[in-house]
C-alpha cells in the first residue's frame, strides 16, 4: 500500500491528529495523517482532495512527541535554501519542506510560520516568534538577507554554519563522552564490589581465625564505611551536584569561574578553547558575509562560542569597535585570541576580505579540533584501561591475599 501525507493544515490550539486510509482519484490505496479540529472537518478535507475515506480515526495522544533539535532546524534551513535557489516561491517552499520533514513537531512549527507569513509578517518576524528554535543570530541573518534581496544565499551560508557547528559540537561531545561513561561504569562496579562482594568475603575470612593481610584489612574498612554510609555518600553527592547546577544557572560569577577553569584543564582545555575560537570566527564570518554591520554582528556573535569568557571579550570588542577602534586591535586587547587569529583578522581588514579570512581561521581550528579529538581518543583508551585495571585489580588481589596465604600454609 502506498503511503502519502495529505496537506497539513495550520495547527490551531485544539487540532487533533487523525490517521486515515482511503482511495485516491486513480483508485490507488493510500494512507496518511491529518491535523483537524474534528473528525467531520478531517473527512471534509480529505474529500476535497479527491480521497474516498475508508478509515478515519483519532491518533492516540499517548505517543511521545519528538522535540525539535538543532539538526532539524539545520535540515530545514538547507532545504529551504535549496528551494529558494531553484526559484520555488517561499510559501510553496514551506509546504514542500514541511511535508517532507520526518519530525511532526517540526512540521507543525513550519506550518505555523507559513501562516504568519500569509498574515503579512516577514520571514524574520515569523521566525522571531519562536526564539527557542531560532536564535537572535538566525533571525538577524534572515533579516539581512531579506533586506538585501539575497535570502537564498544567506540561508545557504546559515545552513553551512549550522552544519559545521553541529559537527563541531558532536566531536566535542564524543571526546567527553567516552571517559565520562567509563568512569561512571568504574564507580558503579566499585560500589557493587564494596557493598556486596567485600562483605561476602569478610564473612568467609572471619571463619579463618587468622590475621588478615594489611591490604585486605584496609579494603574491608573501606567496605564497612560504604555499607554504613552509602546513603549519605550518594545522597550528598546528588545534592551537591543539584546545588552546583542550580547555582551555576543563576550565578554569573560562578559561570565565569567555571568557564575559565574549563579552558585551563590540562587535556580538555586546549580542545575546548580551539572549539570556542572556531565557533566564534565561523559565526562572525557568516554574519559579516551576509552584510550585517560589524557592530550588530558582534552583538549576535557574543554568545556563539558557548563560553562566558568569550562572551565578555566580545562585548568588550563591540564597545571598542563602536567607538572607532579596528576589529584586530580590539581583539588583541582582550588577550584571549591566538596570534594566528589576530594576524588573519588584520589581513582581512586591510584587504577587505574579513569574512573570507575568518572562514579560513574557522576551517583551520575545526581541523585542529578533529586532530585533537582523534589523538585524545587514542590516548584515553589505554590510559583509562590502566586506571580501571589498577583499581579493580588491587581490590581483587586484596580479597584473594588471605586465600593465597592460607594455601601456602596448607602446602
Amino acid at each position: 500500500m502506498a503511503v502519502a501525507k495529505s496537506a497539513v493544515r495550520v495547527p490551531a490550539s485544539k487540532d487533533i491528529t487523525f490517521s486515515w486510509e482511503g482511495i485516491d482519484k486513480n483508485g490507488k490505496k493510500i494512507q496518511g495523517e491529518l491535523l483537524a479540529t474534528s473528525e467531520a472537518v478531517a473527512s471534509t478535507s480529505l474529500r476535497r482532495q479527491g480521497i474516498v475515506v475508508k478509515r478515519l480515526r483519532k491518533k492516540s495522544s499517548m505517543a511521545r512527541k519528538r522535540p525539535i533539535t538543532g539538526k532539524d532546524v539545520a535540515i530545514f534551513t538547507r532545504q529551504l535554501a535549496t528551494m529558494l535557489r531553484a526559484g520555488v516561491p517561499l510559501l510553496q517552499s514551506f509546504d514542500i519542506v514541511a511535508k517532507g520533514h520526518s519530525n511532526p513537531s517540526m512540521q507543525k512549527l513550519l506550518m505555523t510560520i507559513k501562516s504568519d507569513i500569509e498574515g503579512g509578517n516577514s520571514l524574520s518576524q515569523s521566525f522571531s516568534r519562536h526564539p527557542i528554535q531560532f536564535d537572535a543570530l538566525y533571525i538577524n541573518l534572515v533579516n539581512a538577507g531579506e533586506q538585501a534581496g539575497i535570502l537564498d544565499a544567506v540561508l545557504e551560508r546559515l545552513a553551512t554554519y549550522q552544519e559545521k557547528t553541529l559537527a563541531l559540537k558532536s566531536k566535542i561531545k564524543s571526546a567527553m563522552f567516552y571517559p565520562a561513561a567509563v568512569m561512571t561504569v568504574a564507580v558503579v562496579i566499585t560500589s557493587i564490589i564494596m557493598l556486596f562482594v567485600v562483605p561476602a568475603f569478610k564473612k568467609l575470612f572471619s571463619s579463618f581465625g587468622a590475621t588478615l593481610p594489611t591490604p585486605t584489612l584496609i579494603l574491608i574498612s573501606i567496605s564497612d564505611f560504604f555499607v554504613h554510609w552509602w546513603w549519605l555518600m550518594f545522597g550528598g553527592l546528588g545534592i551537591a551536584v543539584w546545588f552546583f547546577l542550580h547555582t551555576l544557572k543563576r550565578s554569573r560569577t560562578l559561570q565565569e569561574a567555571v568557564d575559565r577553569l574549563v579552558l585551563r584543564l590540562p587535556i580538555f582545555g586546549p580542545i575546548l578553547e580551539k572549539a570556542a575560537v572556531a565557533r566564534w570566527t565561523r559565526t562572525l564570518a557568516t554574519m559579516f558575509s551576509a552584510g550585517v554591520p560589524l557592530v550588530d554582528a558582534l552583538t549576535s556573535v557574543a554568545g556563539a562560542a558557548g563560553n562566558i569568557v568569550f562572551y565578555n571579550a566580545t562585548q568588550k570588542i563591540r564597545n571598542e569597535v563602536s567607538t572607532g577602534s579596528s576589529l584586530t586591535v580590539s581583539m588583541q586587547n582582550t588577550a584571549i585570541f591566538p596570534s594566528m587569529v589576530l594576524q588573519m583578522a588584520s589581513i582581512g581588514e586591510e584587504s577587505g576580505s574579513l569574512d573570507s579570512m575568518l572562514s579560513k581561521v574557522a576551517d583551520f581550528y575545526e581541523g585542529e579540533v578533529d586532530d585533537a579529538v582523534a589523538a585524545l581518543s587514542s590516548l584515553m583508551e589505554p590510559l583509562i584501561m590502566v586506571i580501571l585495571g589498577t583499581l579493580i585489580g588491587s581490590m581483587v588481589i586484596a580479597m584473594y591475599l588471605p586465600i593465597f596465604k592460607m594455601g601456602s600454609v596448607v602446602g
